[in-house]
């Protein structure tokens, strides 16, 4: 007998929940904001604080352009960091400061203890909050490091531009109450530190548990003593960094800059060259994946490269773009991203962690490459054909590919299958195909259902 859910574990209920939450967050931020600065100071504030968010949010949806989340998650983390977080750091900061004044009569250490202690490990708890519902609840969207960087980034970017509204804002009441202007202003000072100099301080420390968060990602399911390890160790590596750069302005006159040079400077360079290079290796790993795919008929044999290099996936699009317009420059993108997690999820299940949903998940995968193939195949070809650095002969003719991935003319492609993961039988590809199809985003042909070989 089939039980109905109930009504709280609708989908429905579970995203008005969590969008009240953040709008009620929201007003009450904005609330407690505008009455520390002023109307005025908020503005001004508020002006200042989004001259970097713009920059920062492209930043990382650059490093994520290999296998691009949804926007959905980027709105939810933003939305997270910059009001419940927020709200939460203020509030249990403010409380904390207060109970240590009362309790030490020492105002000025309470001061000096909430900003080296309680704020780190409250602020980095609030934002980790948001990594953690994406990791637990959108799984398929969170696959490895470059997520839990991305994921953790914005989260801190969006806490990042409320604090820097109150801080810009505290900075002008306080020019207007001395008359100070200028170079020689608070809020110049204010702005030049906290947003020229370390608009990456947040998301930098953040992002030390999204990479927590992303290396559990990559652990097994039966590896669980890992996967709660691993996000922890980042929190408190997080937690550690930011007690480190909030105590710098106890450290003498040039105690903020010799934090800033000796810490946050390398440990940014660090961790911006292990994501690119994290980003490398998941190009390397859509190019080493797909070839099977182009042996059992998916794809054909110039996609493996084109789909493993940026660059020919730009020109992808823009052909597509020029020939066909933006829906099927459109439909290319979609294309490249679900031949991306076909190959992540395929890397998964060679590994041993491809999960119990493996065989659902690639017929889903599989199934949306199809009904884009006339669209994406002579765009991405195209793109081969220009930036690959060996043309190899494929099913379909000369192409321009990487190397062994295609298959010389006459010879017979292996059967798919590894590791107890089925494969699927060719889908019986046509020789050839328009280079020029008519412009429809989603193409809908009829094609034989694919089986298990």
């Amino acid at each position: 007998m089939l039980r109905h859910a109930h009504w709280w574990q609708h989908k429905w209920v579970r995203y008005g929940a969590l969008i009240t939450l953040l709008v009620l967050s929201g007003l009450v931020i904005l609330a407690l904001v505008r009455e520390q600065t002023g109307t005025e100071g908020f503005l001004v504030g508020l002006g200042l604080a989004v001259l970097p968010v713009p920059l920062l949010i492209a930043a990382f949806r650059w490093l994520d352009r290999v296998e691009p989340g949804p926007w959905r998650n980027l709105v939810f983390t933003f939305a997270w960091g910059a009001c419940a977080a927020a709200l939460i750091a203020i509030v249990a900061n403010s409380f904390a400061v207060r109970w240590i004044a009362t309790a030490t009569a020492d105002p000025a250490h309470a001061d000096t203890l909430g900003a080296t202690v309680i704020a780190p490990v409250v602020e980095e708890s609030a934002k980790a909050a948001a990594i953690l519902l994406v990791f637990l609840f959108r799984r398929r969207d969170f696959t490895g490091i470059v997520d839990g960087v991305v994921i953790a980034g914005v989260t801190a970017t969006g806490f990042a531009f409320t604090e820097n509204i109150l801080y810009l804002g505290n900075a002008f009441g306080t020019d207007q109450l001395t008359g100070d202007g200028g170079i020689a202003s608070v809020t110049v000072a204010t702005f030049f530190v906290r947003v020229i100099m370390s608009p990456f301080a947040h998301p930098l420390f953040t992002v030390l548990t999204g990479l927590g968060f992303g290396i559990a990602a990559l652990s097994g399911e039966r590896q669980r003593v890992r996967r709660v390890v691993l996000p922890l160790c980042g929190l408190f590596l997080a937690m550690l960094m930011h007690a480190l750069w909030n105590g710098s302005a106890t450290f003498g006159d040039w105690g903020f800059f010799a934090v800033y040079g000796a810490f946050m400077v390398p440990a940014f360079g660090v961790l911006t060259w292990l994501v690119v290079w994290t980003r490398q290796r998941e190009l390397g790993t859509v190019r080493d994946e797909l070839p099977a795919y182009t042996a059992a008929g998916w794809l054909s044999p110039a996609e493996p490269y084109a789909l493993g290099s940026m660059r020919a996936r730009r020109v992808a699009r823009q052909y597509a773009r020029r020939h066909l317009g933006r829906p099927a420059a459109r439909a290319v993108a979609q294309y490249e991203a679900y031949a991306t997690s076909l190959a992540f999820l395929r890397h998964r299940g060679r590994n041993g962690r491809g999960g119990a949903d493996f065989v659902v998940r690639e017929r889903e995968l599989l199934n949306e490459l199809w009904r884009r193939r006339e669209v994406a195949r002579p765009a991405l070809e195209h793109a081969s054909r220009l930036t690959a650095p060996l043309p190899v002969y494929g099913a379909y003719g000369m192409h321009g590919g990487y190397g062994g991935y295609g298959y010389p003319m006459g010879a017979v492609p292996p059967q798919p299958g590894y590791y107890g993961y089925p494969g699927y039988a060719s889908p019986q590809p046509q020789a050839s195909y328009t280079p020029h199809p008519q412009p429809t985003p989603y193409p809908q042909p009829s094609y034989p259902h694919p089986h298990q070989s």
